[in-house]
């Protein structure tokens, strides 16, 4: 009975005071992540009070990771990293290596050992994918090109540290110097590595039939509670099995988990479904982490610290922002990457975790971590603030900055043999998305001669590789629409959902060509009413084609009369 207590005082304790600091953190506009660790601090046992039990604390924060690396497996997907994989994989192994190496030099000349060094580099390298999705989804850039090249990244840095957190504890012997023979390190190695290629095997074999069909099975049922309790049971069963028969993480198991029930056409209710008690355990798992932060750091190190959000904060920035730009993208791109990869979070707490129990890492670098974390997240929604004063004041007084801001970039205009039917008469498409891709291929059918504008420069290569006309850039920007030869052009249709910049668009086009005739798209009813009222074009409302198609469908049934007569305007 008194173990009951002391898990439910835990439980009430850390959920209580997370939500009173999260709360405050809310409303000073910083990351509720930030309140969650600094509960786990108050209940800690650095802190004088009330003192929750580790123990208790510590298993609960398992069972978080398990659901959080199921998350994200669960919106894992590869044809958003594919869209970005010439800038994300480069650059997430370029910046991940810069902060390894910086964090490895800062702790030798601490004196700390090359295992310490190693680890707390590999800590300060991978941001957090909970506060990065959060900070694009408050400012509306998830969807931009800027969100998908910074997530495109964070995915293959996911990726790395996951293969990291595998090999780790194998090589855990050879980094704190008590192995003596290399062969059986390798050996071990290799029996880690064909444990997990047989694990990922039957995953991506069995288990993408099995799951989705399972999930299909409870669904039949028409039982909500079943169905979240199917999900949460495959996510921590398939994470707990994987540990017990392949020695594989619980954090591997769960994220491949997440992965395979991506392939379900129920993947997006299982989202939904399990994301009150992901949320709910994640917290936990942020609360337990802070218990392990030594306030003391703060004083006794403080060089320490600052020295660490140093490598955070404008190391691994740097070096973002400078191979974003050597990859030819705008300067605007470059910071916005920049800002959202500033930080660490989760993976770098159960990557430190895991080095401080495997005796790799001394207590202090677990502190520095927490402290780097909590200081940088709470300093990333400035850094989102500024990009944009600094973007101009850059532009303004750097001739350097204008230099690359306007650098010839060959996907930035047509190539001059594009042959002359597209450069007259044709249709102007901006955005080569999942609605801009339709009507291209529609437009294909019917011979239509059409050019695409688009910011995904990989994009643009790929159709231009394909013989399609193309062109990378903003159609915000004139240029970008002048190169489409938009004052020769029979019609501009905009297929992103853009309300911000659609008008801008519209006048560029109608400036230089007043009697193009513009189709747009939106998938909100208020902008739908809005775009409609300033005549900015032809607007196609998401919802509303649905219901049309729909009760088209339902009237040719009974009566094909009615159903025509429901087609003409």
């Amino acid at each position: 009975m008194e173990h009951g207590l002391t898990l439910i005082t835990t439980i009430a304790a850390g959920f209580g005071l997370a939500l009173l600091l999260g709360f405050f953190a809310e409303k000073l506009k910083v990351p509720a992540l930030v309140g969650y660790l600094l509960a786990g601090i108050a209940i800690g046992p650095s802190t004088p009070g009330f003192v929750a039990d580790t123990q208790i604390a510590s298993e609960l924060a398992e069972i978080g990771v398990m659901l959080l690396m199921f998350g994200v497996g669960l919106h894992f997907s590869l044809a958003d990293l594919l869209a970005v994989k010439r800038v994300a994989l480069p650059g997430a192994i370029f910046q991940m290596s810069v902060a390894t190496i910086l964090g490895f030099l800062l702790a030798s000349s601490w004196g700390w050992d090359m295992s310490a060094g190693l680890v707390l580099g590999l800590s300060l390298s991978c941001a957090s994918t909970v506060v990065l999705l959060k900070a694009l989804e408050s400012r509306g850039l998830l969807e931009t090109m800027n969100g998908r090249i910074a997530v495109g990244w964070l995915i293959v840095e996911d990726l790395v540290t996951v293969l990291i957190l595998v090999l780790l504890p194998s090589f855990a012997s050879l980094l704190n110097g008590s192995v003596d023979d290399t062969a059986s390190l390798w050996q071990t190695v290799a029996y880690t590595l064909l444990q997990v290629s047989i694990f990922i095997a039957l995953m991506l074999i069995v288990g993408r039939r099995l799951l989705p069909w399972l999930l299909w099975q409870v669904a039949q049922t028409g039982s909500r509670e079943l169905f979240t309790l199917a999900v949460v049971a495959f996510a921590i069963s398939i994470a707990y099995g994987a540990a017990v028969l392949f020695g594989v993480s619980f954090a591997l198991g769960a994220f491949f988990a997440g992965m395979v029930m991506r392939e379900s056409k129920f993947s997006q209710r299982a989202a939904e479904e399990s994301l009150p008690l992901r949320d709910a355990f994640a917290v936990l798992f942020f609360v337990s982490v802070g218990m392990l932060f030594e306030p003391q750091v703060l004083i006794d190190e403080p060089l320490h610290v600052l020295s660490v959000v140093a490598i955070i904060i404008v190391g691994k920035s740097i070096a973002a922002l400078l191979l974003v730009l050597a990859f030819r993208y705008p300067l605007n791109t470059a910071l916005v990457v920049a800002a959202s990869l500033g930080q660490i979070g989760e993976f770098s707490f159960i990557l430190a975790g895991l080095g401080l129990s495997l005796g790799l890492m001394p207590a202090e670098g677990m502190s520095l971590v927490l402290a780097g974390a909590l200081i940088s997240i709470a300093f990333n929604p400035i850094a989102f603030a500024v990009i944009t004063p600094i973007s101009g004041w850059v532009l303004r007084h750097s001739a350097l900055a204008r230099r690359l801001e306007t650098r010839d970039d060959p996907y930035a205009e047509l190539p001059m043999s594009t042959e002359r039917k597209y450069l007259e008469g044709q249709v102007v498409l901006v955005g080569y998305g999942q609605v801009g891709k339709r009507i291209a291929k529609a437009l294909s059918g019917q011979d239509i001669p059409y050019i695409i504008v688009e910011q995904n420069r990989e994009q643009v290569e790929d159709l231009r590789n394909q013989n399609v006309p193309a062109v990378y850039g903003d159609a915000v920007e004139p240029s970008a629409l002048i190169q489409a030869h938009i004052a020769d052009a029979a019609m501009l249709v905009i297929a992103v959902p853009d309300p911000l910049n659609i008008r801008q668009m519209v006048e560029t086009a109608r400036t230089l060509n007043p009697d193009i005739e513009v189709v747009l798209r939106t998938n909100n009813e208020d902008e739908f009413a809005l775009l409609r009222e300033n005549d900015l074009g032809t607007v196609f409302y998401g919802k509303e084609e649905l219901a049309k198609n729909m009760m088209q469908h339902v009237l040719q049934r009974f009566d094909p009369q009615a159903s025509k007569a429901s087609r003409d305007p």
